[in-house]
């Protein structure tokens, strides 16, 4: 496995900014970091990448611990923060080549070239990076942590500041890079999640309280709940007799919303009651959370 976390803790005077967290990442992987502000998203990045040293457990990047080997480890990781500090008066491929000098790039040319296609930056790339856009000044942030060729990605908040246009663009090249490279990212732009994600693990408060496939959340997060209209008016207490209901909720004259455990059952049940009061089911079709609403429910109250 690429990442693996045991246990870690860190501690800011009373307040645990991270509070004994694990999970794994394999390759070609992308995995989505989810948090409200405060969660302790950018302090357990720092902590994989080196940058702060935990109170308590363990980090392995590609088999090597860091606390063992900091600089192997950095050599493996590539890490885009969410300040994303760079170097205003260097022209943009004058800053690809000193990073590339820092992680020893045998052939700096082609490397640079290979990012700087890569992210879009050929437009822009003779230019000062202090006469770039806040979203090319996020793309040359990216080029420079992917300039070693990493075997795995730390992203915090990498679209931050793009277009609509270039959002999809970084996409792709995120969505590229996660097929043979271990992708760890945080947004809080949580349709950008969806679209690129298959699993996310979400903190609140320091602590894990997510880590699952999408699909399986929405799962977990709720009851199921069924869209169901009719041809004809119909009462209320009817549908409440379902022994598959929870409860009902009219959304339209003819149109309900029942929440159930057991949507089969429920269809069949629906399905019966139909066929003995003479009913016609124009729709029935169940209704499942998205990831805004799954994050609301696993970090409600949170300020």
């Amino acid at each position: 496995m690429s990442i693996k976390v045991s246990n870690l803790i860190k501690q800011y005077g009373e307040q645990k900014a991270v509070n004994n967290i694990s999970f794994t990442i394999n390759k070609g992987e992308i995995v989505g970091f989810l948090g409200p502000n405060g969660a302790g998203k950018s302090t357990t990045m720092k902590m994989i990448t080196g940058y702060l040293e935990p109170d308590n457990g363990e980090i392995e990047v590609s088999d090597i611990r860091v606390s063992d080997h900091p600089l192997e480890t950095k050599k493996k990781i590539g890490y885009l923060p969410e300040a994303n500090p760079l170097y205003p008066e260097m022209y943009v491929k004058e800053y690809l080549e000193f990073i590339a000098g820092i992680h020893e790039v045998k052939n700096v040319s082609a490397a640079i070239e290979k990012v700087i296609l890569l992210t879009g930056l050929t437009p822009e790339k003779h230019k000062k990076i202090g006469q770039l856009s806040k979203g090319y000044k996020q793309r040359v942030g990216l080029a420079a942590a992917l300039i070693h060729d990493p075997e795995v990605l730390i992203l915090d908040e990498p679209t931050s500041g793009l277009d609509p246009n270039q959002i999809i663009e970084i996409r792709d090249v995120i969505k590229e890079l996660g097929q043979n490279k271990t992708v760890l990212f945080s947004s809080h732009i949580l349709q950008e999640v969806e679209a690129l994600c298959n699993r996310v693990i979400i903190i609140n408060k320091g602590q894990l309280v997510a880590d699952d496939e999408l699909k399986n959340l929405a799962v977990k997060e709720t009851t199921n709940k069924l869209n169901v209209s009719f041809r004809e008016n119909i009462s209320p207490e009817w549908l409440e007799s379902l022994p598959s209901v929870i409860s009902v909720h009219q959304k339209e004259d003819r149109s309900w919303i029942l929440d159930t455990h057991d949507t089969d059952k429920l269809n069949q049940q629906l399905m019966e009651l139909a066929l003995q009061r003479k009913l016609n089911i124009v729709s029935l079709q169940t209704e499942s959370l998205n990831l805004e609403e799954v994050f609301r429910n696993l970090t409600a109250g949170t300020k």
